[in-house]
């Protein structure tokens, strides 16, 4: 991995030890957050987590970026949410504030401690320290109306895409060809217009079928005098 890195703001020694926290995360990734590895660039870290249950940002799913400086891991990562968010600490732009990328920060923190700091965050905002200043006002305020709102932002730009049931697929599948099919019959100069238009106007089943009930229906009243001809002959007997 630290062979691909092309990015030359970082020192090798910083590289490889990126190499190694990616691969970690890659590998055994922690509880609803999952790391996108660029092996180009590991100046700038994404990620996608889950919102935990019981808040709400339950059922969505949050890319949030790192941005590391030159002098990493000396100065913290700046720390953005790409996917919009109504959060106290989380700005409308996206930057996100946290004690530990902020004064809280030690270098021997690594990429693992930083994202997990990130998803709890979304479990117990800081009102105090509040970037939006109306997420803040409403969570102290009137935490109903917090939580709608915030589960409004999750709805419309942060909701999972939910799986259909395989027998759903199915069933969509077999109307779309069955709609493939009808068009296909009703495109012009196709063969079943030409042979049939000028023949037979209105060929289809519900035409053949009386063509066959014509004979029947009129031999079966010709049975009936065969009948009465015959039960005649048996009282003459």
């Amino acid at each position: 991995l630290a062979s691909m890195a092309t990015n030359e703001n970082l020192p090798p020694n910083v590289i490889r030890q990126l190499a190694k926290e990616l691969k970690n995360l890659d590998q055994s990734p922690p509880e609803g957050i999952r790391v996108i590895v660029n092996d180009d660039d590991f100046t700038s870290i994404c990620a996608d987590i889950d919102g935990p249950g019981g808040t709400p940002y339950e059922n969505g799913v949050f890319r949030m970026k790192l941005v590391l400086s030159r002098d990493f891991p000396q100065s913290p990562p700046k720390g953005f949410f790409v996917t919009k968010i109504f959060h106290p600490n989380i700005s409308s732009s996206g930057e996100i504030c946290v004690n530990t990328l902020k004064k809280d920060w030690n270098p021997t923190h690594g990429l693992r401690h930083v994202l997990l700091v990130v998803r709890c965050l979304l479990i117990e905002p800081f009102p105090e320290s509040a970037l939006n200043e109306q997420a803040g006002k409403m969570l102290l305020e009137n935490y109903a109306d917090y939580a709608r709102h915030a589960r409004l932002y999750t709805s419309i730009h942060a909701l999972k895409p939910k799986t259909k049931p395989k027998s759903g697929t199915i069933s969509e599948s077999t109307s779309v060809n069955v709609d493939q099919s009808s068009t296909t019959n009703l495109l012009p100069g196709s063969n079943s217009l030409d042979q049939n238009a000028p023949t037979e106007p209105t060929v289809g089943p519900s035409t053949t079928l009386p063509k066959k009930e014509g004979p029947v229906a009129t031999k079966a009243p010709a049975d009936k005098k065969k009948m009465d001809a015959r039960k005649k002959s048996l009282k003459r007997l």
